[in-house]
């Protein structure tokens, strides 16, 4: 398992319905926005790339997964200074396979 649920478990205080609402607006967004953003790398659209990376990323930080924290933030970070698009293309695929791994564990692990 890539993901946690501890800091969602911190903020829901018990709250099960919390908990069900986070992890359906992330299989809700998350995808859409990956989507979106891997659009962007194809149009080497920079300002779309930084926007979609900047909004992945509290979202993967919610679920505790690290390392694709990491890589949203370093292609939001290249995005938004318009750097060498080619280096943002070898990171997105981690952060892709990533995304995708933790949207088909949650689906299986909610039963949604």
């Amino acid at each position: 398992m890539i993901y946690s649920l501890d800091k969602i478990n911190e903020m829901a205080d018990g709250d099960e319905d919390f908990i069900s609402s986070v992890i359906s607006v992330f299989l809700d967004e998350v995808p859409q926005d990956l989507s979106g953003l891997e659009e962007a790398l194809e149009n080497e659209n920079y300002q779309q790339v930084y926007q979609l990376a900047h909004k992945i990323k509290p979202n993967v930080d919610l679920l505790g997964m690290e390392q694709t924290r990491a890589a949203a933030s370093e292609i939001e970070t290249l995005g938004k200074s318009e750097a060498n698009m080619a280096e943002i293309k070898i990171i997105f695929p981690s952060l892709k396979k990533d995304v995708n791994q933790v949207v088909a564990e949650l689906r299986k692990d909610f039963n949604l």
